[in-house]
């Protein structure tokens, strides 16, 4: 039992001194980046209280816009003080999704830079299903929910099949999708079958009542049923790489594709199954995010949800689990920083630096254990050229 905690240790110890570093330089940025504190600066007693004060507010409305928020309780009740926990949730669901797509894409020596398009395509599949048709409640949530997932799994295995049949780098080919995806989604909400009657601006109509996913915490709160279809992907991605026949053939094709050509495993359908796979999850976040929260397609659907899935796929080291604990957090930073910034005047930006420091020092192992000193700490997974490995 001590071994296995040990390891554990070992495993999370780089992680949190990184997250740990992170916040650290936040809290520098914060404090000069406020005039109040600016001002005394020639005197260190007053600046550094004033400092301490500026950052402790900031940090303080961060976590009352993500996780718990005590002026709710008071007003209604004490669950209700939570309401901002759901909204982490409901944000960082679609994270979930498209950030495990990068993940298996990482575990089979590819780089899924396509997310963004794949996610597109199974908003735009799941939108037309939920607004046009009319089924009965659970048929209708799981057609909507099927369609876009078809509808992204094809755009990404097209690009694995690319890959494997004429060597086309799938970095080029999926930014390139993206951009077709981004275009595809302004045209057709101009569409007559798309856009909304008697609207022009591109929005399409609201899906129907039976093709959303339920809600759970209540009417005054958006958390969905998603939330749950985000982390049964999670543990499916983890059984299809641990346990799986597939799942070996594509960490071996991950860690070194001419070896496990040479055992026999054909990496061009490696390669196009694992995009395939990859595309049906980006879709399945954007089928969820219409069907859950949106509930209506628009030309801003997408967000920026497929290019931070990189990042949180990054932070996650490539394994299901770390990737759903990434995207939470995120989803934590993006919606604490938005009370953050109304609360105390922190720029937002001041968000995306921290998002950046905590990719930045978990890629780094080697300078976070400088900075703190540490020896023979195991650093989990590193990307390297052909994919994560460990």
């Amino acid at each position: 039992m001590k071994s296995f905690l040990k390891r554990v240790s070992d495993v999370l110890k780089l992680p949190l001194l990184s997250f740990l570093l992170a916040f650290i330089l936040t809290s520098v940025l914060i404090a000069f980046s406020d005039a109040k504190v600016l001002k005394n600066i020639g005197s260190p007693g007053k600046f550094l209280s004033s400092a301490a004060s500026t950052v402790g507010s900031a940090f303080l409305a961060l976590f009352q816009g993500s996780i718990f928020d005590i002026n709710l309780a008071r007003g209604h009740n004490f669950f209700q003080g939570f309401y901002p926990l759901s909204e982490t949730l409901v944000t960082a669901t679609p994270l979930i999704l498209t950030g495990l797509s990068v993940a298996l894409a990482f575990k089979s020596g590819l780089f899924n830079i396509g997310a963004q398009g794949q996610f597109i395509f199974g908003a735009i599949g799941a939108s037309y299903v939920g607004f046009h048709f009319h089924l009965p409640a659970v048929v209708h949530v799981i057609a909507a929910l099927v369609v876009g997932v078809i509808l992204a799994a094809f755009w990404g295995g097209l690009v694995g099949l690319l890959k494997a049949k004429t060597g086309a780098h799938e970095v080029i080919v999926t930014i390139m999708l993206n951009y077709v995806a981004g275009y595809f989604i302004l045209w057709i909400l101009k569409t007559k079958t798309f856009l909304r009657p008697h609207r022009l601006d591109p929005i399409a109509p609201e899906v129907g009542v039976n093709a959303r996913l339920p809600l759970i915490a209540g009417a005054n709160q958006r958390l969905h049923a998603g939330i749950f279809i985000a982390l049964a992907a999670a543990v499916l991605v983890w059984w299809l790489l641990s346990k799986s026949t597939l799942g070996f053939k594509f960490r071996a094709v991950g860690a070194n594709s001419a070896a496990a050509k040479t055992a026999g495993i054909s990496v061009p359908f490696v390669m196009t199954t694992t995009m395939l796979i990859c595309g049906g999850l980006s879709g399945l976040g954007g089928a969820v995010h219409v069907l859950g929260s949106e509930h209506a397609l628009n030309t801003d659907i997408a967000g920026s949800f497929g290019f931070d899935a990189i990042t949180v796929a990054l932070l996650g080291r490539a394994q299901p689990f770390g990737t759903v604990l990434a995207a939470i957090l995120f989803g934590a930073l993006r919606t604490g920083g938005r009370t953050m910034q109304s609360n105390t005047g922190t720029p937002l930006d001041i968000v995306l630096v921290t998002q950046a420091l905590i990719v930045l020092f978990i890629a780094a192992p080697n300078f976070v254990r400088f900075v703190f000193r540490l020896k023979n700490i195991k650093s989990g997974a590193a990307l390297t050229s052909k994919g994560w490995n460990g």
